[in-house]
C-alpha cells in the first residue's frame, strides 16, 4: 500500500473540519430476528418490505443482516430522538407484520450466519479467521449505536479528536454492558486500534496514516478503499467525528448518550478540562480499554464525562 498516498488521503481528511455547528446524527444497528425461529433473517427478507417506504434510503445491512438506519444529521439531541424514534417504530412495526423483529442488542449469541456475501466480506472473513473467532462474531452478531459530532476546525477540533479517543475507555466503561467491546478488540489490533497508537508522536495526520499503513490490506481498491476497513474506536470521517464503540440501546434511550457526548465535545469549557484530567492516562490507555472490555474499569468516571446524561445513560 502506498504510504504516500495514505498520508494524503488522511491528510484531506483531517483538513475537512470546516465549521464550528453542533449537529448530531446517529447510525443505528439493530439485529433483525425471525420471530418464529429465532435466528437472524437475511437482507432479501427486509428489502421488499422497506422498499418504498419514506425511511427506505436511511437503511443499509452488515454482514449478519443486521439492519442499519442512518439518519442525516439534526441540530440536537432532542431532535435527533424525534427522526430515530420516528424510523424505528415504521420500519419495526413494518417488519413484524412479516414476522421479522427490530432487535437492538449489542450481540446475538445463537450461532448466526453470514448473509451478505461479497468480495469485499469474503476477503474479510478469511482475513479475520486467519487471527481467531472474533471477527466472525463481530461481522454476523454484534450491533452498534455509533455517534457523529460535528468536527471542528482549528485547536478545538484536534482537542475534539484526542479527547474521544483519551476518554472512550471510560466512556465505555458506562454504556458498554456486553461482551461486544471484548470481540472488538480480539478481532485484529493492527485495524481496531483499541489502544494509543492513534496518539503516538504530536501528528494526529501521521499517527492515522501509520495506523492505516500497518494495516493488512484485502481489498483490491486501492488505498481509499483500505481506509474503509479500518475500524478504530473513533473514526475520522470529513467534517465530523464517528463514535464507534457504544452498544446497541433501544432507540428511546440513545438521546441521553448523545446529548452526553455532545456536551463533552461542544463546550469548549468541559473539553479542555477532561482533556487536563485525562492526558496523564495515555500510557495506560492500551490497559484501560482491556480492563472496560473486561468490565474491571470503573464506570464512575465515564458517567462523569457525560455530566447531566449519566444518570439516564446508567439507567
Amino acid at each position: 500500500m502506498d504510504r504516500t498516498e495514505i498520508r494524503s488521503l488522511v491528510g484531506a481528511i483531517f483538513a475537512a473540519r470546516s465549521s464550528r455547528t453542533t449537529r448530531v446524527a446517529v447510525e443505528q444497528e439493530h439485529l433483525a430476528v425471525d420471530l418464529l425461529r429465532g435466528g437472524t433473517v437475511a437482507p432479501d427478507r427486509v428489502r421488499p418490505v422497506v422498499a418504498g417506504r419514506p425511511y427506505a434510503d436511511l437503511v443499509s445491512f452488515e454482514p449478519g443482516g443486521q439492519v442499519e438506519l442512518s439518519l442525516r444529521p439534526a441540530p440536537g439531541p432532542t431532535a435527533m430522538r424525534l427522526d430515530l424514534l420516528g424510523a424505528t417504530r415504521a420500519i419495526a412495526a413494518d417488519l413484524a407484520e412479516h414476522g421479522i423483529a427490530l432487535v437492538a442488542a449489542p450481540e446475538w449469541h445463537l450461532a448466526s450466519r453470514r448473509h451478505l456475501h461479497s468480495p469485499r466480506y469474503d476477503a474479510m472473513e478469511r482475513h479475520f479467521d486467519s487471527i481467531g473467532p472474533a471477527g466472525r462474531r463481530m461481522m454476523r452478531s454484534t450491533a452498534s449505536t455509533q455517534v457523529c459530532l460535528d468536527w471542528w476546525p482549528g485547536r478545538a477540533g484536534l482537542e475534539q479528536w484526542e479527547l474521544l479517543l483519551l476518554a472512550g475507555p471510560f466512556l465505555a466503561a458506562a454504556v458498554c454492558r456486553s461482551g461486544r467491546l471484548a470481540t472488538w478488540l480480539e478481532v485484529d489490533p493492527g485495524r481496531t486500534a483499541f489502544d494509543d497508537r492513534l496518539l503516538h508522536g504530536d501528528d494526529p495526520v501521521r499517527a492515522y496514516a501509520d495506523f492505516a499503513a500497518g494495516a493488512h490490506v484485502f481489498v483490491d481498491g486501492g488505498a481509499a478503499e483500505h481506509l474503509t476497513t479500518l475500524f478504530p474506536p473513533v473514526r475520522p470521517r470529513r467534517g465530523y467525528l464517528e463514535v464507534r464503540f457504544p452498544d446497541a440501546r433501544p432507540a428511546e434511550q440513545v438521546e441521553p448518550l448523545v446529548a452526553g457526548l455532545a456536551a463533552l465535545l461542544y463546550d469548549d469549557q468541559r473539553r479542555r478540562s477532561a482533556l487536563d484530567g485525562l492526558r496523564g492516562e495515555r500510557p495506560r490507555l492500551a490497559d484501560h480499554w482491556r480492563a472496560a472490555a473486561d468490565r474491571r474499569l470503573c464506570l464512575a468516571r465515564g458517567l462523569e464525562l457525560l455530566g447531566a446524561a449519566a444518570e439516564e445513560v446508567a439507567a
